[in-house]
């Protein structure tokens, strides 16, 4: 090889190293021929248009994010399409969530210190695994899911304390209180609702936790112990976004409970709580009835007052009774009020599929397709023979979660609500969509301009059906029972 030819060499054998990493020349005297091979491009990713996460019927996939590449395109096909129409607007959502009771901060608050910050981050965090809870219901006092009964004003039977002068937040600083700052820690946006259970005992007609109602000379006293309350909660660094002046009013039998119909509720909201709320500067909202869907009127007699109104920023229901479709019509009557859907239990004799399918059917989608801002199953959390409870109280109502020592179980009001609460932040406003044959189904546009569908199937079969949006669709798959969620 001459001279010329070898530097030559020399000078590709150094381009070919630089550029493949590899020496691959031989530039030898006795080299008759430098080959070199082709450069290997890998393949370019194929990169799905839709996050899918999925949650099956018969618990084999759990909210788990599908490997399966949806792509929007124009090519035909005959299946139904759920159309996505986010020119069409509703409500704005302030959150997914459930409510804290005493008792399920009592068993979270038993775990080890590494174990409940893990979970706590999951639950209400912003990281990969977390499920991102954006609104919590609390009680005011004692619910049935605490391990005893208690108001923030007890005192000796047969005294009154017209002044509130022993009004305290003890019952709640070992557990409840604690707790609610270290979720705040993590997520200080996070929307706090309070509902009591019952009144002091010595403000009720019967003195006694369960049934009895409110007594008409004590309604200012009662308005200024939701001040106390608020204020109370404010020096302990939370904010009560909103209130319900009674959980469950038609309901005395609870442990504990309280009985207050329209006429009484209104005439406490009108005369004694919004006066009282505007007197001290309060905000935090007032939210009517916050009971079941078959008695709509309790809440549009209450709005119809004039004097009343005002002091009203919407209507909270639960379904224990009647349909969710009650929301609508007390919407349609006044447009200008939110709705709220505050509880829903799961059983512990209840069976997963039953319970994902109706869940998902009425309180996520259902609700938000009735106008409700929020979504909320009950306890957030139990032990394994769902305690702790007041005498008298639920003795199988089971958790999101079951704590067992150290063991957290999550359980299907866990799945039910983190299909919503993990892609749908607050601020996201509902946006048109069509439920086609059993496909209920429910969409959102995020505060960054992602579309957001929740899907299930209600049926008996699987289905094949396209997500159309901007004239182009995606075609995907359901199986019975099971719940899609769609992120683009």
């Amino acid at each position: 090889m001459n001279s010329i030819k070898l530097k030559n060499c020399l000078a590709m054998k150094l381009m070919a190293t630089f550029i493949l990493g590899i020496s691959i020349l031989n530039c030898s005297p006795s080299s008759t021929a430098a080959v070199i091979p082709p450069v290997v491009v890998p393949p370019t990713p194929v990169v799905t248009d839709i996050e899918f996460w999925l949650t099956k019927a018969d618990q084999s996939v759990k909210l788990e994010k599908q490997t399966a590449i949806l792509k929007f395109s124009s090519a035909f096909n005959n299946y139904n399409s759920i159309e996505i129409n986010d020119a069409t607007t509703y409500q704005e959502m302030e959150g997914f969530g459930y409510t804290l009771t005493g008792g399920s901060a009592q068993v979270i608050n038993q775990l080890s210190s590494a174990v409940k910050k893990d979970l706590l981050q999951e639950l209400f965090g912003q990281k990969t695994n977390s499920i991102s809870i954006n609104y919590l219901r609390v009680s005011i006092g004692a619910s049935d899911l605490d391990a005893s009964v208690f108001s923030y004003n007890d005192i000796p039977t047969n005294q009154t304390d017209l002044n509130l002068a022993k009004f305290s937040l003890s019952p709640d600083m070992t557990n409840l209180i604690p707790l609610l700052k270290e979720i705040l820690a993590i997520n200080p946006n996070i929307k706090i609702m309070g509902s009591p259970w019952s009144a002091p005992l010595w403000m009720k007609d019967n003195k006694l936790s369960i049934g009895g109602s409110l007594l008409p000379q004590y309604y200012n006293v009662y308005a200024q112990y939701f001040v106390k309350y608020i204020q109370a909660m404010k020096q302990s660094g939370i904010t009560i976004d909103a209130i319900t002046p009674q959980n469950e009013p038609l309901h005395p039998g609870n442990n504990p409970s309280m009985y207050m119909i329209a006429a009484q509720q209104n005439d406490f909201i009108k005369n004694h709580l919004g006066p009282a709320f505007a007197a001290a500067g309060i905000k935090t909202k007032i939210i009517i009835y916050d009971h079941n869907c078959d008695k709509p009127e309790y809440a549009t007699s209450i709005l119809s007052d004039a004097a009343t109104n005002p002091f009203v920023t919407g209507s909270a229901f639960h379904l224990y009774a009647g349909d969710i479709s009650a929301l609508t019509q007390v919407h349609n009557a006044f447009p200008d009020k939110g709705l709220y859907f505050t509880e829903q239990w799961t059983s512990g004799t209840g069976e997963f599929a039953g319970d994902l399918k109706w869940h998902t059917k009425n309180v996520v989608i259902g609700s938000a397709r009735n106008w409700s801002k929020v979504a909320l199953e009950w306890n957030l959390a139990s032990d394994p023979s769902y305690n702790p409870h007041t005498p008298g109280g639920c003795t199988s109502c089971k958790g999101a979660l079951t704590i067992d020592n150290s063991v957290v179980t999550r359980n299907v009001s866990y799945y039910i609500i983190a299909h919503a609460s993990k892609f749908v932040p607050a601020g996201s406003i509902r946006i048109g969509t069509n439920n086609v044959a059993n496909l209920y189904n429910v969409g959102f546009k995020t505060p960054d301009g992602k579309i957001v569908l929740i899907v299930l199937n209600d049926g008996a079969t699987a289905e094949s059906y396209n997500i159309k949006h901007n004239g182009k669709w995606a075609t995907t798959y359901l199986e019975p029972g099971s719940v899609g969620t769609y992120l683009w």
